[in-house]
């Protein structure tokens, strides 16, 4: 009896560690998936896989039932957590484009998040571009979907003023923080 009672609870012990092994983490950010979203997902199905949060449609279009175009996602409290972006903003059955971070809690892997800073890119990734526009600086990392955005503000006079300088790793000070945290997935064509 007291053999059964020990295999009982060493398989229920199994059974429950697998449990929680599989479980996603809702603020996970990988190459392909952002907590339960992936880049398979379509706009029309995040009201049925975000159930626990408030769902904002910016760009409705009368008479369609569904979601559609681009949406804000709230946490029930009131904190905003994501901006999602469509590849075609009239068609409810379009993927997943763009997400856009609001929130700390989204992370990579690596712990690259919202609050994160210009020196936890170069500790823990690699640089493959950097792309500069009127007012800022957008990160490009190699063998990755996420981009990231700076503010030139964070940048010194000569790199914010000079519109000829390209701007370099070594123009971003360790210190500088985010502006913007996104992933974009391009879109899968259709397999013939």
């Amino acid at each position: 009896m007291k053999k059964i009672a020990m295999i009982a609870g060493a398989a229920l012990s199994v059974l429950v560690f697998v449990q929680c092994e599989t479980k996603q983490d809702p603020f996970a950010i990988s190459e392909s998936q952002v907590g339960l979203l992936t880049k398979d997902t379509q706009i029309k199905q995040l009201d049925s896989i975000l159930t626990m949060d408030s769902i904002v449609k910016l760009s409705s279009i009368k008479n369609v039932l569904g979601t559609q175009g681009e949406v804000e996602v709230y946490e029930k409290g009131g904190e905003k957590l994501l901006l999602v972006s469509p590849h075609d903003e009239t068609d409810p059955n379009s993927t997943i484009e763009n997400i856009q971070f609001f929130d700390a809690r989204f992370k990579t892997a690596k712990g690259l998040s919202i609050n994160s800073t210009f020196k936890d890119i170069k500790d823990n990734y690699t640089i493959e571009n950097i792309q500069t526009t009127f007012n800022s600086v957008v990160i490009f990392l190699k063998d990755s979907n996420l981009f990231i955005t700076i503010d030139k503000k964070q940048l010194s006079e000569n790199a914010r003023y000079d519109p000829s300088l390209k701007i370099e790793a070594s123009h971003i000070p360790d210190t500088a923080t985010f502006k913007y945290v996104m992933i974009g997935w391009d879109k899968e064509e259709d397999k013939q």
